[in-house]
Order: structure tokens, then sequence, then C-alpha cells
């Protein structure tokens, strides 16, 4: 499958390969979470893959779309784990503030040449507002799902 199809925004200054480890990578979504309500298992979003059990959670809450957000490794620029997880915390809480539902994850490129990157999976974001969220987390791209249930990946730079 050429996955190049399902790339959403400008035209990009990153590196072609960088794009493809974005591409590859399985986007891993877990049980816990502020609206993590009757998620039975745990799953995985692939970009250009439709993916039922999101499609399922999009059902349960009368939503039409998510948006895969890591606040981690800003501009990709690795940082220590005790940075990711003061930039962990600190967008749990705005997620809290805004009374927004999500669950948690992990983004992980099947090599493991890079460490799996801790990440939100927001329920009923709307891609206009995670383009915003991304950029505002100094993140290079994001995967966002529309109703049809099949993850893009959404370039900012």
């Amino acid at each position: 499958m050429d996955k190049t199809k399902f790339i959403m925004g400008p035209d990009s200054n990153l590196e072609a390969s960088l794009i493809r480890a974005y591409l590859d990578t399985n986007y891993e979504v877990g049980m816990s979470g502020a609206g993590g309500e009757g998620v039975e298992d745990s799953f995985v979003l692939n970009v250009g893959s439709a993916c039922a059990n999101l499609l399922t959670l999009h059902k349960r809450h009368g939503i039409d779309c998510s948006a895969y957000i890591t606040p981690c490794n800003p501009l990709g620029i690795a940082l220590s784990d005790s940075e990711n997880e003061i930039r962990l915390n600190t967008l749990r809480t705005q997620l809290q503030k805004r009374s927004l539902r999500w669950l948690e994850g992990v983004g992980e490129h099947p090599d493991g040449q890079w460490p799996g990157e801790p990440s939100f999976l927001i329920l009923g974001l709307s891609l206009e507002s995670a383009k915003l969220l991304a950029t505002e987390q100094e993140q290079n791209a994001f995967v966002w799902v529309a109703k049809d249930g099949i993850p893009k990946l959404v370039l900012l730079r």
C-alpha cells in the first residue's frame, strides 16, 4: 500500500526518511485515560488502515474524529525521560481543563531504533483544533482520524 496518499498538510521540509518513519509507526492505544470507558482491549492505529476498534469507540462516544498527539521530543529532539514526563503531565492537565476525553498510548516504530513516545488519542478533536494543539506541543506531525476510521498523517512542518 502506498501510504503517501494518507498524508495531509503543506509541502514539508522534513526528511523523507522521517516522514516514512511516521508512516510506518504503530500508534498503540491503551485502556487508561479520561474517556476509556467501555474500551475492552488496546488497539493499534496504522496510517492508511481503517481501525474497526476506533470506529466502535467513536460510535460509543457519539463522535466522528480523533487525534493522536504526543508532547514528547519536540521537533524530533530527544529529551530526557523526566523532561518528557513533565510535558506529558502538562498536556494531560490541559486536556482535563478543556474537558476533553482521551486514551493514553505509545507510538513505536517497528524497528525499535527510537524509543516509544507516550501519546494521547484525543476523542472528538477536530482537525483544526488538533493542528493547533500539536503545534503548541512543537510537533512535526500527528495522526488524525475522520469518520472513515482511516488514520492520516498530518504534517505541520
